[in-house]
């Protein structure tokens, strides 16, 4: 179980820092062609200016987290919104990529249930 848990760690902690730094040095990836209801909603929460860096340096911050060992259950939590966002967006917006969102999603699952000892004092009823 411990060997199961530092290869998610990491493999996680890798998508989530190659997603962000290629967000922020532009390099270039193959996109698929939007649909037009992706189109929308890409144009809507890039014309917020401030939602896509601010997820991308979370991203950041906890794929490094991951990567590095530190802060893992902190990081979990944190990570775990954008986690969910991806599938929910890849669920109604881009169905074609929905197995790697369920792989993120249950590979955050899988941390959370794994360091879950962690969130004892967090989820207690005082």
């Amino acid at each position: 179980m411990k060997i199961a848990v530092i290869i998610v760690r990491v493999l996680l902690g890798a998508l989530f820092v190659f997603g962000a730094v290629a967000f922020f040095f532009h390099l270039p990836m193959k996109q698929p062609e939007l649909s037009a209801d992706q189109k929308t909603f890409m144009a809507g929460a890039m014309a917020s200016v401030y939602l896509f860096p601010l997820i991308k340096i979370t991203e950041l911050i906890c794929g490094l987290a991951l990567l590095i060992g530190r802060f893992v259950p902190l990081a979990v939590v944190v990570i775990f919104p954008v986690s969910l966002n991806i599938l929910l967006y890849h669920v109604y917006l881009g169905p074609a990529e929905l197995p790697m969102a369920i792989v993120i999603l249950i590979a955050n699952l899988f941390l959370a249930y794994a360091y879950r000892k962690n969130y004892t004092a967090l989820l207690a009823a005082k």
